[in-house]
């Protein structure tokens, strides 16, 4: 648990030209809210980015004619309709999949970024520059947050230190299937992989696509990578409010798929006793005159988890003063966490989906 102390690795910033060749996908439905902005970083990108594919899964709030406003000034943006989606698949690994089938077979590199995201101009020259310099060649960034607001800023950290608890801080590559991260919002790999391992079909039933891609690749041999960046290179406003961060991430922050087991349990009980526990076993504790022993395990769980409040703190570059008080908030994030991990029954961008035995989701006919 933790592995705090392994020694890290960061994307580092670099102009370097490279003669490989990106494609870009970006998978949308009604974000329309989001789209300008993404673009607008992605369009900057150097001429490593041959094309920008934005593959749409049927949005109708006026997304296509941002996408096609922006084909007007730069022909590498193109509009990919994906509709129907195949009601066997989920939103967006069908989108996922769709763009790479479609993506051009000259570029050796496939990178995946979310609607929510804006970059910098030297993004795509970075993750190339660390591709080579690690030998690591599929690789997803551990991306900044802004934060909503106070409210928020209470909930998503914890959320996010689930993660921490169970998989370590990032900076470290690994091919063991239960240890490997991902962030879907910004990832890397070459084409070729993906096309081999069938890594985006493996998650067509799966709510955590990003982990359960990267679990395939794993399983194929593969090592993959999960990295901090230098100097602004990436930027992410996940959601809008605390209630769209309570509703929706929980979600996939179980990672149940058809990969999860008996290890995956372990480390959400792992979270609830090292992370959501000690502080109020603490409170309570010195309360109720507990005996010294007891006080002075959960205050050193306390503590840890007090560093890593710290440690996780760089990833909140506009943190409001909430960020300090949201340990207080632990346990009742675990414990949507946990419930989210039992619950069979999903709602998702107006799909919903039923858990199958062995971890898939089958996405159930609409009315």
């Amino acid at each position: 648990m933790l592995g705090l102390t392994k020694k890290t690795e960061r994307i580092e910033v670099s102009d370097e030209p490279s003669a490989e060749r990106i494609s870009v996908i970006v998978p949308v439905l009604n974000e329309a809210n989001r789209i300008e902005r993404a673009l607008d970083s992605l369009v900057g990108q150097s001429a490593e980015v041959c094309e920008i594919l934005v593959v749409d899964g049927g949005s109708n709030d006026g997304t296509q004619s941002i996408v096609a406003r922006f084909n007007d000034k730069d022909p590498r943006v193109r509009l990919l309709d994906a509709t129907p989606v195949d009601r066997h698949w989920t939103g967006k690994a069908w989108g996922l999949n769709f763009g790479l089938q479609q993506s051009n077979p000259v570029c050796e590199w496939i990178l995946c970024v979310d609607a929510d995201v804006q970059v910098s101009p030297t993004l795509t020259r970075s993750l190339l520059a660390h591709a080579t310099k690690s030998g690591v060649s599929t690789f997803s960034v551990a991306t900044p947050q802004q934060l909503s607001g106070k409210l928020e800023a209470l909930i998503h950290p914890p959320m996010l230190t689930t993660l921490v608890y169970r998989f370590g801080a990032p900076g470290t590559a690994t091919h063991n299937i239960h240890r490997v991260q991902a962030n879907g919002q910004c990832f890397l790999s070459r084409r070729a992989v993906l096309l081999r391992d069938q890594a985006f079909s493996a998650a067509k039933t799966s709510l955590c696509e990003d982990i359960t891609i990267v679990r395939r690749l794993a399983e194929c041999g593969e090592t993959v990578g999960f990295y901090e960046a230098e100097s602004n290179l990436i930027d992410v406003r996940m959601y809008g409010s605390w209630r769209e961060t309570w509703e929706n991430w929980p979600r996939s922050l179980p990672m149940r798929d058809q990969y999860f087991g008996w290890r995956e349990g372990i480390g959400l009980v792992a979270v609830l006793l090292f992370q959501a526990l000690p502080l109020p076993l603490l409170v309570l504790g010195l309360a109720f005159g507990e005996p010294i022993r007891f006080l002075t395990l959960v205050g050193l769980l306390s503590a840890l988890r007090i560093g890593v409040l710290f440690g996780v703190a760089r990833a909140y570059p506009n943190r409001p003063w909430t960020y300090w008080l949201s340990p207080v908030c632990d346990m009742p994030v675990v414990a949507r966490i946990i419930q989210c991990a039992l619950k069979r029954r999903h709602s998702w961008r107006g799909r919903t989906y039923l858990r199958r035995k062995g971890g898939t989701f089958e996405p159930l006919r609409q009315d």
